[in-house]
């Protein structure tokens, strides 16, 4: 039995192609700046994304966590969504090991932050308050884009208040994919841009932070203090160049899978909510871990949640859609 894995989009395995251009890559010691493949990779990104530089680092987590720390000292604070991976679910890291008080904010059915909320949210000068110096928006947000024309109001807002504006772009691909532009216009309303290699574009390993010279220095620094250094990096380099150049395009079949999926069980009886790209999301409620292990007998994973999410990714098939919505249909006839 074939497995259907939809817990998540960073479950993907390489391509044969991403393998042989791994195995292939010029390697050097990247701690001493020396690896050719992590240089190009930084290189590329940042000139793709309209930056001065980037920074290549293991996980989407400590790319977050070393933008905080680099754009807030301690005691500063960081406006952000009460869901966005960067307050909820990434260990309390910003707090934890930068000192920075995160602000969280309700985050709005579109998965984007109102703005008057925030502004209202930014702190006086005064003594008695952290200070307010980010904010950090999450693009896709559970599945949902924001709009270019919200990017460009928010990068308007912290101009006038003297805030800089952080990007998770964990899925900025998925967004820009959807959108129907380059990622580099949805980049360039942001002072820092994280971009995740191994979800949805199918690589093993690693993250880029983008921004300017001074805040990847930086950040660079703070990425040997939390041990982020590594040596021969290049190998994972290469993945992350291979997917960029071969599996971006892609992921509109991902969008047209996950919409195909959340139709089906929409059509089996289902409560889905609307599909913008990869993410399914369907309320089940109190049957989350029957329905688990219902599909986990049949050859699906899933999680178990009363908001049930499904992630559709290059190693889930059309076919393998229509044998989940079946699934879903037996456990409902059950």
């Amino acid at each position: 039995m074939s497995v259907i894995d939809l817990r998540s989009d960073t479950v993907t395995q390489p391509s044969t192609g991403m393998r042989d251009a791994m195995a292939s890559a010029p390697l050097g010691d990247d701690v001493y700046g020396e690896d050719p493949t992590v240089n190009k990779l930084e290189s590329e990104l940042a000139s793709r994304l309209g930056f001065a530089q980037a920074l290549f680092v293991p996980t989407g987590t400590m790319s977050n966590l070393l933008a905080l720390m680099a754009h807030c000292g301690r005691g500063d604070e960081y406006i952000v969504g009460q869901q966005a991976h960067t307050y909820k679910y990434e260990g309390g890291g910003a707090a934890v090991l930068g000192s920075i008080q995160p602000q969280p904010l309700e985050v709005q059915a579109d998965g984007s932050l109102d703005l008057q909320q925030v502004a209202a949210a930014i702190k006086p000068d005064d003594f008695h308050f952290a200070r307010t110096r980010l904010l950090a928006l999450e693009n896709t947000m559970q599945g949902k884009v924001l709009p270019v024309e919200y990017l460009a109001q928010a990068s308007r807002l912290t101009r006038e208040h003297g805030l800089a504006l952080h990007l998770d772009g964990a899925r900025l691909y998925n967004a820009a994919v959807k959108l129907g532009v380059d990622a580099s216009e949805i980049a360039r309303h942001f002072d820092s841009v994280s971009v995740c290699l191994s979800k949805g574009l199918g690589a093993p390993v690693g993250s880029v932070l983008c921004g300017t010279v001074e805040l990847i220095g930086k950040a660079r620094r703070l990425r040997k203090m939390v041990g982020g250094g590594m040596r021969q990096a290049g190998q994972l380099a290469a993945a992350g160049l291979y997917a960029l150049d071969h599996q971006v395009a892609r992921l509109a079949d991902d969008h047209a899978n996950a919409q195909r999926l959340a139709d089906g069980l929409r059509e089996a009886g289902y409560r889905v909510e609307p599909v913008q790209t990869n993410m399914v999301y369907v309320q089940v409620d109190g049957q989350a871990a029957a329905l688990k292990a219902f599909a986990g007998e049949r050859g699906i994973k899933l999680s178990a949640a009363p908001r049930l999410r499904m992630v559709t990714h290059m190693d889930v098939s059309c076919s393998q859609i229509e044998q989940t919505i079946e699934v879903f249909r037996d456990f409902i006839r059950q």
